[in-house]
C-alpha cells in the first residue's frame, strides 16, 4: 500500500529493517513503517489508513517478538514521537502513548505527584502500557487512568471513560482494533516529596533483580495465580538453559536473552521448550505475555 497525502508530516521508510527498534535486538523489515510528526499528524496518518490495513504499533520494542521473516502491512513508530505531557490541573496527568513510562513516572515525581512511580520499572511506551495493562512492584497502569482517546483506521478518534473497558491481569478488553493515542492518569499529590526516593528504590530492586544489560524484551510469561513464572521456571532446571544464541537468564528466570547473536527462531523455540518443560515437571501451563508476530523464514 502506498500513500503520498502531502498534508502528512511524518516519515515512510520501506522494507526497513526492524531487529534495531525491538528490545530482542532481533526481528525481519516492516513492509512500510511510518513515524509521525507528532499526535496531530498521527491522526491523519490513521484516518487515511484502509480498515483492512494490517497495522502494528511499535514503541521502545519491549514486549515484542518480531520474527525473522518480518511484518506485512504498516508498522506505525512511535518512537520519540507522539510525547506530549501536561498537568490539566492538580492531579490530572495529560500523556500520549508515545511518552516512555519511566518518563512519565520521573515528570510525576517532579511535580510532586504520588501513584506513578512503579512506570519507572515498565520498559516501554504509554501506548503498550495501555493496550496490555501493564504493570511492575505490584501496581498496573489502569489503576491511574481516568479517560483515553483511541482512534480507528479511517475514522476520527473518541474520547472513552475508563469505566467503559474490561481490565484484567495484563489484559485490557473493550477497545476492539482501536489505538490508544493519549490517556489522562489520575494522581494524588505527593505532600512529603517522596517520590523521587521511591523511584530510586525501586530502579536499585529492578538492578539487582533483572538483566537490565542485555537484550531482552522484559518478562516473557505470565504470572499463573497465587505462584510465579520465574519461580517454576527456576526449580525446573532451566535458569541458563540455550537455544542457539538465545538464553533463559542466570538472573531472572522469567528474562530470555539475546546473549549471542540470537534470532527470532531461537528466542521462539527457547519460549516454547520452557512451556514444554514447566508443564512436564510442574503441570502448569505459562502463558506467553510478550507479543509474538510476523512472519517465519522457514
Amino acid at each position: 500500500m502506498q500513500m503520498s497525502d502531502k498534508a502528512l508530516r511524518g516519515k515512510f521508510s520501506y522494507q526497513e529493517n526492524l531487529a534495531k527498534y525491538t528490545g530482542w535486538r532481533v526481528g525481519g523489515a516492516a513492509e512500510r513503517l511510518y513515524a509521525p510528526a507528532d499526535k496531530e499528524d498521527l491522526q491523519q496518518f490513521i484516518r487515511l489508513l484502509s480498515p483492512e490495513e494490517p497495522i502494528v504499533w511499535l514503541g521502545l520494542g519491549s514486549n515484542l517478538l518480531i520474527r525473522d521473516g518480518g511484518l506485512t502491512g504498516t508498522v506505525i513508530n512511535t518512537r520519540n514521537k507522539v510525547k506530549q505531557m501536561t498537568l490539566l490541573d492538580e492531579q490530572t496527568l495529560y500523556v500520549e502513548c508515545g511518552v516512555p513510562c519511566a518518563h512519565v513516572a520521573r515528570f510525576c515525581a517532579e511535580k510532586q505527584l504520588t501513584g506513578a512511580e512503579f512506570l519507572a520499572g515498565i520498559p516501554g511506551t504509554m501506548g503498550g502500557a495501555l493496550k496490555m495493562n501493564a504493570g511492575a512492584f505490584g501496581s498496573e497502569t489502569w489503576d491511574l487512568v481516568r479517560q483515553v482517546e483511541l482512534q480507528s483506521a479511517g475514522e476520527e478518534a473518541v474520547q472513552r471513560d475508563a469505566a467503559d473497558f474490561e481490565v484484567g491481569y495484563r489484559s485490557v478488553k473493550g477497545a476492539g482494533g482501536a489505538c490508544f493515542l493519549s490517556a489522562l492518569l489520575g494522581l494524588k499529590r505527593d505532600t512529603q516529596a517522596l517520590g523521587q526516593a521511591a523511584i530510586k528504590e525501586l530502579l536499585a530492586k529492578r538492578q539487582e533483580q533483572q538483566p537490565t544489560n542485555v537484550p531482552n524484551c522484559g518478562s516473557v510469561f505470565r504470572n499463573p495465580e497465587k505462584d510465579y513464572a520465574a519461580r517454576l521456571i527456576e526449580v525446573s532446571g532451566l535458569k541458563g538453559y540455550k537455544i542457539g544464541g538465545a538464553e533463559v537468564s542466570t538472573k531472572h528466570a522469567n528474562f530470555i536473552l539475546n546473549s549471542d547473536g540470537a534470532t527470532a527462531l531461537d528466542i521462539e523455540q527457547l519460549i516454547k521448550y520452557v512451556q514444554a518443560e514447566v508443564y512436564r515437571q510442574q503441570g502448569i501451563q505459562l502463558q506467553v505475555e510478550v507479543c509474538i508476530i510476523g512472519d517465519s523464514l522457514a
